[in-house]
């Protein structure tokens, strides 16, 4: 490719994507908000952009064959603040991509769309979308939009459903964990698949205790190596006894099923920081 786009360069994830994202293109436009993203990698140059200000996305995404759009508040919060940078946000990417004529849009997504499913119920990509905060219902917003704007305009996307993309620390993200190099597979798969139509994936690395199915997403060639049963002694051997009237425990969306709309999911969790320093 010539252009590629990531947006949410500043995040924990953009910063692992950054560096094998500029090796599948000329020139690697990374944005987000911060005033710069620090030492750049070679081919990689970096512009701020404000996902709800539709001319400064449409300025970022000029001249671009793909865009990775990890963007976003990555949180629970009130619809108010959900409603710029996630939806608003969300339809900025995909008009701006569909007016400057992109091949396709990859979407970080999440299982959050779909997480007021039951846990025990192995899902695949087809399930209906049952979302367990505003956030996730941004996340709805977006894949729906991705859809119409493939049956609508013919551009395709790939909305990866995110579970657990972070160390692991409970007892869910044995099920629910990706690695950071799955993801960097993942996200890779998804640009250089030759056709994909509008595609949804789960963003899950080979674990045994795997909640949910992407046999329906296999054109994509994604094929996971990591597997977080590695860390089971240790998590349950530290892990406080089950708990089945705890939502957090029994839906798909984790802390997220269990807080109050609008209330931080994430202050719940135990999210190390180990963002990757350029």
């Amino acid at each position: 490719m010539n252009k590629l786009v990531l947006t949410g360069a500043a995040g924990r994830l953009g910063s692992y994507l950054r560096e094998p994202l500029s090796t599948l293109c000329n020139e690697l436009v990374s944005s987000d908000l911060s005033d710069d993203i620090g030492k750049l990698y070679p081919g990689e140059r970096y512009q701020k952009a404000d996902l709800a200000n539709y001319d400064e996305i449409y300025a970022l995404l000029e001249g671009a064959d793909m865009v990775v759009h990890f963007g976003a508040i990555g949180d629970e919060a009130p619809f108010e603040q959900i409603l710029g940078p996630n939806i608003i946000g969300a339809y900025n990417i995909w008009e701006a991509a569909h007016q400057q004529g992109l091949k396709r849009v990859v979407y970080a997504s999440s299982i959050h769309a779909v997480g007021m499913h039951k846990k025990q119920d192995f899902i695949g990509t087809d399930v209906p979308h049952r979302p367990d905060t505003f956030y996730g219902l941004a996340k709805c917003f977006a894949e729906d939009l991705a859809s119409m704007y493939w049956d609508k305009r013919g551009m395709e996307s790939v909305c990866m459903r995110i579970l657990s993309a972070a160390q692991v620390t409970s007892t869910r993200a044995l099920g629910t964990w990706l690695s950071y190099d799955d993801l960097i597979q993942l996200v890779t798969r998804a640009i250089d698949t030759p056709t994909t139509g509008f595609s949804v994936v789960y963003g899950i690395s080979d674990n045994d205790r795997a909640p949910v199915d992407n046999s329906k997403a296999s054109h994509l060639g994604y094929k996971p190596k990591d597997n977080a049963e590695q860390f089971a002694e240790g998590i349950f051997r530290d892990a406080a006894p089950a708990d089945t009237n705890d939502a957090a425990q029994m839906y798909h969306g984790g802390p997220f099923a269990a807080i109050p709309l609008g209330e931080s999911g994430i202050a719940t969790m135990n999210i190390i920081d180990d963002s990757k320093k350029t």
